[in-house]
């Protein structure tokens, strides 16, 4: 296909937002925050350089203390949060670049040794995930998180609500609500993670009322046509099981999201295309669809089928700055370097050569 008749090289309205290509950067953690949650140093010339991709997606950014999970993540709710983000906003829209910071609460995915609280983590019920998370002093067995209180989870919706306007504030072009990979939006979709007996488990409605709570408050804060989510519909890594009912919940819950007007929904795609056809028909906005794993030569095929909107890849920006440029001309790409993904300084972060053009 010629470049200039390929779709992905299109515009493409998002939100509020005009795009130049439908290619999205996936979230991606990095674990090289501050202690403290502010963003590290490098992170804005990290950000900047893939500025060239039509939209870039932060990693996950917690919206509390108890939101945080991971070691060295960063946060959205201090004002040296909101400095630190401003620096990788600016950095990016400098380049001609749009930016989301997704808000990511771990939930029962946490280890309190690396939080500054060190307090036990929190989740619908007080059921652990079983499986280990990684610490400053070695691999640990995530702990038997505590259940929140009824109004504890109204708080948290509220947390949301702040984080989303904190990242406004930090120059962000929108949020969004990361609902996939096991972390709290996931939790209450799964009856393995979530039997409450309040309004927020029991049916399909209850467990997917955390979610739409957040996008609601998010999208009356900062306004919809600037608050996404990600959804990781089927997913059943770290004791998440959606049963049966998985299918129908997110039916229901993307048609009931649908109705809000939000800027886009981002689909981790785990391959039932059948299923991912009727999230196609449900939502009215933009699609964006990411295949984890997926070929070089089925770049762009979800887009050119109709399927999405928009597809999100991962490891291939981040260790190709110049994505965009490398698919123009159907160059090579560098290989990622997965000892480098989390922690450390420039090695595997900002240090991927580029084309000389």
């Amino acid at each position: 296909m010629e470049n200039q008749m390929n779709p992905l090289f299109t515009p493409v309205h998002v939100g509020r937002y005009t795009l130049p290509y439908r290619l999205v950067m996936a979230p991606m953690t990095r674990s090289r925050a501050a202690f403290d949650g502010t963003p590290g140093e490098l992170a804005a010339d990290y950000y900047a350089q893939r500025a060239g991709v039509g939209l870039i997606v932060s990693e996950g950014t917690q919206p509390s203390d108890d939101g945080q999970g991971y070691l060295m993540t960063p946060g959205i709710y201090t004002p040296a949060h909101i400095a630190g983000w401003r620096k990788i906003t600016s950095a990016v829209h400098d380049k001609g670049g749009k930016i989301f910071i997704q808000l990511m609460h771990a939930g029962r995915m946490n280890h309190p040794d690396n939080t500054p609280h060190h307090r036990q983590g929190v989740a619908p019920s007080a059921i652990p995930p079983g499986t280990g998370m990684f610490t400053m002093t070695g691999m640990k067995d995530i702990p038997t998180p505590r259940a929140l209180e009824t109004d504890e989870v109204r708080q948290t919706v509220d947390d949301f609500r702040k984080a989303a306007r904190s990242a406004i504030e930090a120059g962000a072009d929108g949020i969004e609500i990361h609902g996939a990979n096991a972390y709290l939006v996931q939790q209450f979709f799964a009856p393995s993670a979530n039997i409450r007996t309040d309004e927020y488990g029991g049916s399909i409605e209850n467990r997917a009322r955390f979610a739409i709570e957040v996008a609601s408050a998010i999208a009356e804060e900062i306004g919809a046509d600037r608050t996404a989510i990600r959804l990781s519909p089927g997913t059943t890594i770290w004791g998440i099981h959606e049963g049966a009912e998985g299918p129908d919940l997110y039916r229901y819950l993307v048609a009931e999201l649908d109705k809000l007007g939000l800027a886009y929904l981002h689909i981790m795609h785990l391959g039932k295309d059948a299923f991912a056809a009727d999230i196609r028909k449900l939502w009215h906005q933009s699609l964006i669809i990411n295949r984890p794993g997926r070929p070089r030569d089925q770049i762009g095929t979800d887009v050119a089928s109709g399927l999405a909107d928009l597809e999100a890849y991962g490891q291939l920006v981040l260790a190709n700055p110049d994505f965009i440029e490398r698919l123009k001309t159907n160059a090579a790409m560098n290989e990622a370097d997965p000892k480098t993904y989390y922690g450390g300084g420039a090695g595997g972060y900002t240090d991927y050569p580029v084309l000389n053009l």
